[in-house]
This record gives C-alpha cells, structure tokens and sequence, in this order.
C-alpha cells in the first residue's frame, strides 16, 4: 500500500499510479492514444474519488482528519497569512513549539492567529511534541489573546491537537489551570474569536484554545471529547472497537452541525485537503476573511452577550 494513502484510498493510489506511469511515457513519445488513455484514467479518477469519499464511515474520517499529509497549522499560516511575524514564549516558563501564535494579515484584516501544529517528520513531531501542548503553550496563547484584546486585533485560532499532553511535567506545571484559566479568558475577551477545527479537535486540549464567537469545521476533521481508541477502551475495554466507537460518537463535521454544536462545515476540495492543499487554504481564508467582515466592528457587549448566549444554548438539539 503507497504509504500517503489511507486502506480505503487504494483505489485512487491505483489509478494515479497509471496515470502518472503513462504521463512519463507521454514525454518520451508523441503519442495520442497515450493522451487520450490518460484523459479516460483522470476522468475515471474524478468519479472514483468522488464516489469513495460520498461514502465515508465516521471512522473513515477519523484517520483522514489524522492523514500524514494533511495540512497543520503551519501550512495554513504559510498559504494564507501575509506578513506573519511568529511570537514565542509564555513569559512564565518557556516555549512550547505545539503552539505556533503571532501577528498577521487576513485578507485586509490584522489578526493575531494560534494555531496547534504537528510537525511532518518524526524529528519534527518530537519537537512539536505531537501537537500535544503543555502549559507554557496555553499560556503563551492567552498571552497573545490579552495582547490581542489591547490592540482590539480578532483572534483566529486553528485546533489540530489529539489532545493537551497527560505527561507528569505538565502536571506539575498546571496543565488543568492552564486550560481552564484560557476557557475563562476567550469567554469574555473583548475582540472577536474565530476557531476552526482543521484536523483533529481532541478535548481539552482543543477546547483551549476554541472558545469563540465562529466555531468552523474542514469538512473532514473530527471534534470530540476523546479519541475512538480511548472511548473504545474505556467500553469495550478494547482499543480495537474503535471503528463503533467513532459510528456512535458523533464526532465528524456533518454531525456536528446537524446538532448545532458547531456554526459552520467547510468543504474540502475534492479528495480533502490533503490532495489540494493550497485550493484548502483559499477556501478556509475565504470563510474566515468572509467571518471577520461580519464580526469586526460589531459592538463588543454585542458580541459578548452572543458568544454568552451561544454557550448557554449549546447542545439543545442534542
């Protein structure tokens, strides 16, 4: 199995293989059979990727919301702010890399943006701490959200975490207060805040830094309280009745919004995100430039009073 394609993505590996065999071919040699055999594999791709991800399973998209070529926070940050200048440091402790944050431009918008990020490689993922956060990162981020309130610049925040890191460091250093103190500052920050989930939105350590007036999903991320694998081992006692968990859970973007948990789904290009990564930007800066317009300005007991309201009402259709 081609290893940047999932099980179920085999299909679309296959027929991209060919093609991409015959196009070789196609440079060698003037052929128009091989031009028009590679038009019929590319038409016949478009209608198989179509038809697999019309179909996905809860749990299907679970591992797309966790594709090793998914874009993160970083990617995003490179295709879609300009003018980025990265902020570091919690002024408490340290650094934490799990959380990138600093100042930009949205369209014509100044923003300050957080984002969690995983890192690619394994050396990577190891200094980024698997997107796993600890104190310092939260701390970090509430820092930039107060300097974001005293500049009256909007927060966009871009949640792709499995969740805050469990490790006895954290603990030691507050990791509950961190995450808790942060829950209390977005509620009543006084400058808008856009949260979108852009892969995985794993409990606390999502919901950190995703208190906002605009709750968005990518079309194939997940949002939950707990992984697949970690409410299968809490019922089953089994990690491997993840696949149930995941159909019983609730946990994909269409779901959400069908029960008001969220306010927005964006659609992925097709394929996902991992297929179009710039196309994916450009639709996600779209939606958020498209946010900022309508929530920059509004008058700010308005807008707190909204976001008040949007918390209280949560989960009505549930």
């Amino acid at each position: 199995m081609t290893p940047n394609y999932l099980d179920f993505e085999q299909p679309i590996a296959d027929l991209q293989a060919r093609i991409d065999d015959l196009k070789q071919l196609d440079q060698s040699m003037d052929n128009m059979n091989i031009a028009s055999e590679i038009q019929g594999l590319e038409e016949e791709l478009n209608f198989v990727t179509e038809r697999l991800f019309s179909r996905l399973t809860p749990w299907q998209n679970a591992q797309l919301a966790r594709h090793p070529m998914r874009p993160h926070g970083s990617d995003y940050i490179r295709l879609m702010v300009d003018d980025f200048i990265e902020l570091h440091g919690d002024r408490l402790y340290g650094d934490d890399p799990a959380i990138i944050g600093g100042l930009g431009k949205l369209g014509p918008h100044k923003v300050v943006v957080i984002a969690q990020e995983k890192g690619r490689e394994l050396k990577q993922k190891m200094h980024r701490n698997f997107a796993m956060p600890k104190p310092e990162g939260y701390r970090k981020a509430a820092r930039l959200m107060k300097m974001a309130e005293r500049f009256n610049l909007p927060v966009i925040t871009l949640i792709d975490t499995p969740g805050a890191y469990p490790g006895i460091d954290a603990e030691e250093r507050g990791q509950s207060v961190a995450i808790a103190e942060n829950l209390a500052l977005m509620s009543t920050l006084k400058t808008p805040i856009i949260s979108t989930v852009i892969g995985e939105g794993g409990s606390g350590g999502a919901l950190a830094i995703g208190v906002c007036d605009q709750l968005m999903m990518l079309q194939y991320s997940t949002y939950s309280v707990i992984s697949p694998e970690g409410c299968a081992s809490i019922l089953w006692k089994n990690a491997e009745h993840a696949q149930e968990a995941a159909e019983a859970m609730g946990i994909t973007a269409d779901r959400l919004l069908e029960l008001d948990l969220i306010d927005h789904l964006i659609i992925e290009p097709p394929g996902g995100a991992h297929r179009h990564m710039k196309d994916a930007a450009a639709i996600l800066k779209h939606a958020l430039v498209e946010q900022l317009d309508e929530l920059v300005g509004k008058n700010v007991d308005q807008l707190l009073q909204a976001r008040y309201e949007k918390f209280r009402t949560i989960g009505q259709n549930l």
